[in-house]
């Protein structure tokens, strides 16, 4: 028998069985704080969920271009992101006249209700242009460097840095016009 025939025609089913061995951890790892993630980006649970899902999905098919752990974690993110970019698009298209969303709550398996500083930390991000929001999002609540919120985003570090800037002080406005 040929045996480098052989290995080669196993090679798919190998790469398979490591896609859905790693994709089933990374999954059961990070599937909560990517839709904490995604929430955040397009205020609807449902849609968040369906960003993750269909981020993993992706990152399924894109398993053989994956190096490592690290690497593939960022690829989950930055398809997130991108994907919560083009959900009010997609949504337009599938549902031209959709009824007004419900409050973007996060079910019992993402935590309790929200106290009245969540809601309205959470008013003030839906108040900031996608890019900001983006930022904050991916620098403080997944405590990303630059760097890494750069690589997600598809953007300069510098560009992180103006959208940080600007997201800070116009939150800081909202709170000064709280109090």
């Amino acid at each position: 028998m040929n045996r480098p025939l052989a290995d080669a025609a196993l090679a798919p089913i190998s790469v398979q069985w490591d896609a859905d061995r790693a994709l089933t951890a990374m999954y059961g790892d990070h599937y909560q704080c990517l839709v904490g993630l995604a929430l955040l980006l397009v205020q609807d649970l449902t849609t968040a969920e369906d960003v993750v899902q269909d981020s993993f999905v992706a990152m399924h098919t894109a398993w053989r271009r994956q190096r490592d752990g690290d690497e593939a974690l960022a690829y989950l993110r930055r398809s997130v992101v991108n994907r919560s970019r083009s959900a009010p698009r997609h949504r337009a298209v599938i549902e031209p006249n959709p009824s007004p969303p419900g409050p973007a709550v996060p079910g019992a398996g993402l935590g309790a209700l929200p106290s009245p500083e969540q809601a309205t930390v959470a008013g003030a991000l839906r108040s900031l242009p996608a890019r900001q929001r983006e930022a904050l999002v991916l620098r403080y609540y997944d405590d990303l460097p630059e760097a890494q919120v750069a690589a997600a985003m598809g953007v300069s570090q510098g560009a992180v840095r103006r959208h940080l800037a600007r997201a800070t002080a116009a939150l800081q406005m909202v709170v000064e016009m709280d109090q």
